[in-house]
């Protein structure tokens, strides 16, 4: 299994209310690409305060590297891009194989 960890900075214009819809649209995404497992959507709540400008993660499950690499020019993707990525100020993206 392999784990896409994304930490995200948005930008102050962003609303409650458009951050919903966008949690939403990531955890459908389950449901309409093969091969991600699940997807977990996370609010910063550490008392360290060494999270940057990061606010917010999202670890997308996957079941192996054939689908993670299935999942990047997947159109369900695309179109998740078009509604995320003018959102983002700065963004933080780690994978790793899960022993």
């Amino acid at each position: 299994m392999i784990k896409h960890i994304l930490l995200i900075e948005f930008k102050d214009f962003v609303s409650l209310e458009e951050l919903s819809e966008l949690r939403l649209i990531f955890e459908s995404i389950p449901n309409k690409i093969e091969g991600v497992t699940n997807v977990e959507w996370g609010t910063n709540n550490s008392p360290e305060n060494l999270n940057k400008n990061y606010t917010h993660s999202i670890v997308l499950s996957f079941k192996d590297d054939k689908c993670r690499e299935n999942y990047f020019p997947h159109p369900e993707h695309e179109r998740l891009k078009e509604v995320f990525l003018p959102m983002i100020e700065d963004i933080l993206v780690f994978d790793y194989l899960l022993s």
